[in-house]
């Protein structure tokens, strides 16, 4: 595959990119039962009913109707909201380090993330050592528009400064992948620290190490 050029910046995807992220990890700590456990995460605190909150809807409607239709979770569901930052692991190994030689680097970054508007800035505080080194980070939840849809992108694009093809937009989620190819980014399915940073020497955005 050939270099696109001339890729100048790098946008980021946040949740198991630069950070595990995983519903379990709050609720393994509150539900002892593996069974339990497991029943709770299919079938009450899914992944579509969190996506909501990355949409844009506060955490104050999703959860009473999730109360509504599970009363007996009451408590669980509640707690979503106030320890949502127990829900994030630890750093993804490898990615600050790549992100602080970028920085170092002279590499503008950007993210784009499906985020909860509510969540995103208690999160954000943990880690200013990393945050601050962006420029701009566009959060779903604020601008009610998620990834992959491309209008999504689009905003970015304009919020970055950024034309077609001079960014290099990184992801776990391959559906958002194709979206931000389609939007113009050269983008790259993320698995491991070590393939992203061989992909950034090869666009010529890190010196080979």
């Amino acid at each position: 595959m050939s270099v696109p050029g001339p890729v100048k910046a790098v946008v980021f995807d946040v949740g198991n990119v630069l950070y595990h992220w995983d519903p379990r990890f709050l609720y393994e700590r509150l539900i002892d039962d593996d069974q339990a456990l497991e029943a709770f995460l299919r079938d009450v605190v899914t992944h579509d009913w969190h996506f909501q909150h990355d949409a844009g809807r506060p955490f104050a409607e999703t959860s009473a109707e999730l109360v509504a239709r599970f009363p007996e979770h009451a408590a669980l569901i509640a707690a979503w909201g106030p320890r949502f930052n127990e829900s994030i692991g630890g750093p993804v190994p490898g990615m600050a380090e790549i992100v602080a030689e970028l920085d170092s680097a002279g590499v503008p970054l950007y993210a784009i993330t499906n985020f909860s508007g509510e969540f995103w800035p208690p999160f954000r505080a943990t880690a200013p050592h990393l945050f601050d080194r962006f420029r701009d980070v566009v959060v779903s939840g604020d601008e009610k528009l998620v990834k992959p849809d491309p209008a999504i992108y689009a905003l970015a694009l304009r919020r970055f400064g950024l034309g077609a093809g001079e960014a290099v937009f990184v992801d776990d989620n391959l559906a958002n992948v194709a979206g931000a190819e389609a939007a113009g980014f050269h983008a790259v399915p993320f698995t491991d620290a070590a393939a992203f940073r061989a992909e950034l020497v090869r666009l010529g955005l890190l010196d080979a190490a």
